[in-house]
Parts: C-alpha cells; structure tokens; sequence
C-alpha cells in the first residue's frame, strides 16, 4: 500500500491511502473532510455532515461503515422520506455514497470496495 498525504489549510497533513482515505481514522475533523471534499470540488452542505455524521456513529458503534441498507434506513429515519433514499445519496455523493462518504467521515475503505 502507497501512502501519500492530504494537505490541511493550516499546514499540516495526514497520512492517506492511494485512494485517499485516511489511514487513521480518529484524525479526522470537519476541516479534514473539507480538504477532502476540496479536493473533488464538491462543497459539503448540510445534508453532507448529515450523512458523514451517520457514517462516523454507525462506524463508533459497530466498527465498520453502514451497509447501504442500513445508511439508507438512518438517513431515512433523520432526514424523512424524500431525502432517505439511495438516489438522494447519489446526488450528495456522485462517486457513491459508501465509496466518497466514507472518505470524507474518515473512514478506512469500504470492505464492498477493491
């Protein structure tokens, strides 16, 4: 595995993977998944920490990332019906909501992903 770095506004950088995931997950911060959202030239909303709160809770609990069941049930249950679904997610996240919305919680890569 290659390690690179995700520079910070303040100067400072984490060790990330090659594809970008931080390789210590309890460094992240809300400015971390700024830079990272940055970096892909999305800028996160509020239904974005929404759902990269989901993604870090579920991740404190059980220790891996939301299933996209269960992440489509969480954001249904905090976000209603029109906004809990999985197209939604796909728009807030167009890489993918497990792939880019982990990324951006600071979580490790997705066991679904290679």
């Amino acid at each position: 595995m290659s390690v690179s770095y995700l520079k910070l506004p303040d100067g400072k950088s984490l060790e990330v993977d090659e594809k970008g995931y931080l390789l210590n997950w309890r460094a992240w911060s809300p400015t971390v998944a700024r830079a990272m959202a940055e970096t892909d030239g999305v800028i996160l909303g509020t239904d974005h920490w929404v759902v990269l709160k989901i993604f870090r809770d579920y991740f404190e609990q059980f220790e891996i990332e939301p299933p996209m069941r269960a992440l489509v049930r969480l954001a249904r249950e905090v976000m209603g019906d029109e906004k809990g679904n999985s197209r939604y997610l796909y728009q807030l996240f167009c890489e993918g909501p497990q792939t880019q919305g982990c990324r951006y919680a600071g979580l490790p890569r997705p066991v679904s992903c290679v």
